[in-house]
């Protein structure tokens, strides 16, 4: 009969050993009570508890966690916009038992505390501020999570503005605005463009009126040299001055012809070619010449009686 009863013994007893022993995995803290009493905490590997006396009230996880917590808001000039925080946090390996037994649900004080902070921050600022001034915004979050949970066991490790999402139709009114300077801008440097080659082509047209007129007196001026080279060479022949000066407007009159022939589009002008033509043409712009210079002559001799006639008119008031 005894026989039987030790090996039930230590059958039981084996049950009991293996029921006490336990594992916690890495980065993970198991707390253990006696009697609804708090115990322990157990890190990780292999632990032992006492069968029936012992049991695990909870494991916590001891990695860095993230929390996402989106939040709509008004800014200061009157415009709702979204957005959403994310927030990294973990347990502090000495401060389980706070963690585990201060709070029930971590993320919904958390999440409570993202609420109040942003909407406190965001109704300070306008719209294009919210954008600049994101990392204020997560800095004041982060601010304020800190002093709240360490006396809770977490640890606030960053937290981040993930994402700014105003109404649909602001954002419609921001592109926009955006799509307009742009234009404006565009706008600007084709003016810029245009008066740069307006400019350009006056320059231009400018320098080519220059050189153009520079051509036509280098032109006339070889003219003048050849008429005079010309007479020259007649008087030596013995032609007078008149008489080469004939000769010449003749030569030029059927010269001028001769290349109005040429072409067969041009309108020809039949002007007087009798042999007599060069000469009355000359007699003719001889005769207009002398008359002007007599009447200039004429008009200074006026002059000075003008004077003289106001002179005595003065003297006799």
């Amino acid at each position: 009969m005894e026989s039987y009863v030790l090996p039930i013994i230590l059958f039981f007893a084996l049950i009991i050993v293996f029921a006490g022993i336990f594992t916690v995995k890495q980065q993970t803290a198991a707390l253990v009570e006696r009697f609804g009493k708090f115990n322990s905490v157990r890190h990780s590997g292999l632990q032992f508890k006492i069968p029936v006396f012992d049991r695990i009230a909870g494991r916590i996880n001891l990695k860095i966690q993230q929390l996402d917590v989106l939040i709509e808001t008004k800014t200061k000039d009157n415009v709702f916009v979204k957005l959403k925080v994310s927030v990294q946090f973990m347990v502090i390996k000495d401060k389980v038992y706070d963690a585990f037994y201060r709070l029930e649900y971590a993320h919904d004080q958390i999440t409570s505390y993202v609420f109040d902070v942003v909407r406190a921050e965001v109704p300070k600022l306008k719209l294009d501020d919210v954008f600049e001034r994101k990392d204020d915004i997560a800095i004041a979050v982060k601010g304020e999570l800190n002093e709240a949970m360490m006396g809770y066991g977490y640890d606030i490790i960053k937290t981040l503005v993930t994402d700014i999402d105003p109404d649909i139709q602001v954002k419609n009114a921001m592109n926009r605005i955006n799509a307009a300077d742009r234009e404006k801008t565009a706008a600007e440097f084709e003016a810029e463009a245009s008066r740069i080659r307006i400019v350009a082509k006056a320059k231009a047209e400018a320098e080519s009126k220059r050189l153009q007129g520079q051509g036509i007196a280098d032109q006339r001026r070889e003219i003048a040299r050849g008429l005079v080279e010309s007479v020259d060479v007649l008087n030596k022949v013995g032609i007078n001055s008149q008489e080469a000066s004939a000769l010449i407007v003749v030569t030029q009159h059927y010269d001028t012809l001769q290349s109005i022939g040429q072409d067969t589009n041009s309108n020809l002008i039949l002007l007087p070619n009798s042999p007599q033509a060069g000469s009355e043409m000359l007699n003719n712009m001889v005769a207009s010449f002398v008359a002007a210079n007599q009447v200039g002559e004429s008009m200074k001799m006026q002059k000075p009686s003008a004077k003289k006639i106001s002179g005595k008119n003065s003297q006799s008031e």
